[in-house]
């Protein structure tokens, strides 16, 4: 039996699964997340040796975004309008803008204009076009931002 192979987006779907439940549920564990969201599609996740198999890019992407949550909502909230507080935004839409802005600071080989067509896709497919938009315009300015420096 070989290890499954997952894109890149496939990775970034899963990550997007594992972090919403680590968002409410505080007993639950990065690893067990992550198990689940492999499991939804019922992946075969157990390698030749008979190991559990997670990718590495999943793993680095869920634990980036929960080691650095709150560095990575105060950007969030330094690019959100005067009207808006981050207890406003939608969970799923602020899981992928944290996924999108972890990529952009911490993931070398991945543009920035990269995690922001792969957020808006995730957003596509998750939310609404209302949210579509709004994290287009906040991940735009976040990347302006950084960019910038």
């Amino acid at each position: 039996m070989s290890k499954p192979s997952f894109t890149r987006h496939e990775i970034r779907e899963k990550a997007l699964q594992a972090l919403f439940p680590l968002d409410f549920n505080v007993d639950l564990t990065k690893q067990d997340a992550i198990s689940y969201a492999l499991e939804l599609d019922n992946q075969e996740i157990i390698s030749e040796d008979g190991e559990e198999f997670v990718p590495t890019y999943l793993d680095l992407l869920v634990g980036g975004v929960c080691d650095r949550k709150a560095e990575l909502d105060e950007i969030i909230k330094k690019h959100l309008g005067n009207n808006w507080s981050i207890t406003r935004i939608a969970k799923m839409d602020l899981i992928i803008l944290r996924i999108a802005i972890f990529e952009m600071l911490y993931v070398g080989d991945v543009p920035n204009t990269v995690a922001l067509d792969e957020a808006i896709e995730l957003a596509k497919k998750y939310s609404d076009d209302r949210s579509r938009k709004f994290v287009n315009g906040v991940l735009a300015n976040v990347m302006k931002d950084i960019d910038s420096k």
